[in-house]
């Protein structure tokens, strides 16, 4: 193997606990004496409070919150209005007492308090006022906090026309964005993941007869009451509809104030596939074969028991729509978009079987059937599994992915293949040794001896690499585009 020459830069990003979310917060819905759930009991109790105390409370509120949220004011009448059906009865209540009890139903949370880890990185879609020579980025981490719950944060930088990588510090405040349906759902992707999950049947096939090939949130409402309804006793519809409709939660639009920073805003989990978290989110700046451009990201969502591969779509990142992968390849974690089609398929790499990488092709983004096995672990560091590192990068020489793999001690380290651009199941070379392993300081940690990243970016023959450590931090590292090449070719084909 050549030698490659690695830089380290300084770059440190620790978790920040003050970085907190105002977010809902629902008392346990267990039911208590007399018949009444522990939130309306609540309401009750705040619904008592007279009115000249209302304003002495929210005034200390104020005080203490309000510098630390973006319109805080705003978010607590949004609360307000989520748990106003906790009150008998219709019952009026004042501008003041709505803003008391939207902040008994709020609570803060510490989006990155245990971790911020595995980022990957894409050219922004903002590049005025970049100097000559360099370009802007958005840089995704994927924050830990309370119950190892794990949502999407971003940065944005700057690299120079030298490699050199300066991160821009963040924004005041921490934003979650607002959540709506999709404008339509696409019968033919819902209805094969209904299958995926085990769901067809007569019950659900009749749901679907009565919807469009596009069709609305209500309208799938609609049809499922005309099942509650008309159909058979709850008994034997009450799963299937459960399951129609879980589906249908796991596909929605999140958008953002405009006027936010991109560091403000995290995609906290709304679904509910992803109880448990959003995690290692891979973007991939995509271009279509008429030039224009998407940033698609996949990720996984995680339940507390199992997992879904999940998409997101933006322009702008300012408003993202997620929805679910279908097919048979889009089952396991590590799925990574290829940058652009080939020969007029998409193409994503995949670790299907949990240990090897594979590669998967399609006409169509939201639907993965076709599968097929691309590089097994060789190296003695990498024999435990091997996955990607994000989205491959198009080079004169080839697709280059970085890869993790595992070896002893469940050690991770980020190594790399090539892959022949027209023809992406065919490897041309892969490094036998390691192109980043843990240092002795990035060992220590919430997960220890790990390196990983989703996602790296090539600019002045320089490919840039953030990577997480140890689940702990974020560190970054460069190296001559040309050098790796050289390195991937000198061993020949796999």
């Amino acid at each position: 193997m050549k030698s490659i020459s690695i830089t380290r830069t300084r770059h440190r990003l620790l978790p920040d606990a003050t970085r907190v979310l105002a977010k809902p917060f629902l008392p346990g819905e267990e039911i208590l004496l007399p018949g009444q759930s522990r939130a309306h009991l609540l309401m009750q109790r705040v619904l008592t409070i007279p009115e000249a105390r209302v304003a002495e409370l929210n005034a200390e509120i104020l005080r203490r919150f309000d510098s630390r949220h973006r319109d805080f004011t705003h978010v607590l009448e949004r609360q307000f209005e989520a748990v106003a059906c906790y009150i008998d009865g219709g019952e009026r209540v004042s501008a003041a007492r709505r803003l008391l009890i939207g902040a008994y139903f709020t609570h803060e949370y510490s989006i990155e308090a245990a971790a911020l880890f595995n980022p990957s990185i894409v050219l922004s879609p903002d590049q005025r006022g970049v100097p000559a020579g360099s370009i802007r980025c958005v840089m995704s981490v994927r924050a830990v906090g309370e119950g190892h719950l794990s949502s999407i944060e971003f940065r944005t930088g700057v690299i120079d026309g030298g490699g050199g990588f300066t991160i821009d510090a963040v924004g005041p405040h921490v934003v979650g964005g607002r959540r709506s349906p999709p404008q339509h759902f696409h019968k033919r992707y819902f209805a094969a993941k209904l299958a995926e999950l085990g769901a067809i049947n007569d019950l659900s096939a009749g749901v679907l007869e009565r919807l469009e090939a596009r069709f609305t949130l209500d309208e799938l409402e609609a049809s499922l009451r005309a099942l509650e309804i008309n159909g058979p006793p709850a008994v034997i519809w009450f799963e299937t509809v459960q399951i129609i409709r879980v589906l249908a939660s796991s596909n929605y639009v999140t958008t953002f104030p405009a006027d936010s920073h991109l560091s403000e805003r995290v995609i906290f989990p709304a679904g509910p596939n992803e109880t448990r978290g959003m995690e290692d989110a891979r973007f991939v700046l995509f271009t279509d074969v008429d030039g224009s451009t998407k940033y698609y990201a996949t990720y996984t969502a995680y339940d507390g028991f199992s997992i879904l591969p999940q998409l997101i779509e933006t322009d702008d990142f300012v408003r993202f729509t997620i929805s679910t992968l279908n097919g048979a390849a889009a089952q396991n974690k590590g799925m990574a978009l290829f940058p652009r089609t080939i020969g007029g398929k998409y193409f994503m790499l995949s670790r299907k079987d949990r240990e090897n990488l594979h590669l998967s092709s399609s006409s169509d983004v939201h639907q993965w059937d076709d599968v097929t096995d691309l590089y097994r672990p060789q190296q003695p560091w990498e024999l435990l599994q091997i996955g990607n590192c994000g989205s491959p990068i198009e080079t004169e020489a080839g697709w280059l992915v970085l890869t993790h793999g595992v070896g002893p001690m469940r050690r991770y380290a980020i190594g790399a293949v090539l892959l022949d651009l027209e023809n992406p199941q065919r490897v041309l070379g892969h490094l036998p040794e390691p192109l980043i392993e843990p240092d002795e300081d990035e060992r220590a940690g919430y997960v220890p001896n790990v390196v990983y990243t989703c996602g790296a970016i090539v600019h002045a023959n320089r490919l840039v690499v953030p990577y997480g450590f140890s689940d702990s931090g974020v560190s970054v590292a460069s190296v001559r585009v040309q050098d790796l090449l050289d390195a991937l070719l000198s061993g020949g084909p796999c």
